[in-house]
């Protein structure tokens, strides 16, 4: 008798685990264009580069060649390179804005990138909580099932049930 109700616990069990909803809010992912595959790895590959130390070496040598060569420095030590852009350097500078202007939108698409990846773990959270409070409800009610058929089992006892 006691063995068909823990059988019939076990049922119980497997149809709340079909009807189960879950009471876990889904996590908020915004609607986002997947970046294409090469646009995501070049994208990627510009960004690595230009949070890099070398990116930095590079322009240090390349701001100082400029400004030597525009200010005569290498001109009067016999280089032969003439200035091309007179102080206050504007070639130098719209170069530079447009330069800043390009790193900012590689450094938003990095953003979206890193967004999309949190947005993935978000879900794959989403799915593991789901999964953990389905498997713990389920040994919940098994749990009931035993204590109801150890109760059975023993019959009343003198001693009061832990709470």
């Amino acid at each position: 008798m006691a063995s068909s109700e823990l059988h019939q616990a076990l049922r119980a069990s497997a149809e709340w685990n079909r009807r189960h909803a879950s009471t876990i809010p889904l996590p908020i992912l915004e609607g986002r264009r997947q970046l294409r595959l090469v646009e995501n790895v070049f994208a990627g590959r510009i960004t690595d580069f230009a949070g890099s130390m070398r990116f930095v070496y590079l322009h240090a040598l390349f701001f100082a060649l400029w400004i030597a060569v525009n200010l005569g420095l290498l001109a009067a030590m016999g280089f032969g390179l003439v200035p091309f852009d007179p102080y206050p350097f504007g070639l130098l500078t719209l170069a530079v804005s447009l330069e800043a202007i390009f790193l900012s939108t590689f450094v938003m698409i990095a953003q979206n990138r890193q967004s999309a990846v949190a947005d993935e773990r978000a879900q794959a959270d989403y799915a593991v909580n789901v999964k953990a409070e389905l498997e713990i409800s389920r040994l919940t009610a098994l749990v009931e099932a035993l204590i109801r058929h150890h109760a059975y089992v023993e019959g009343p006892s003198s001693e009061s049930p832990p709470q």
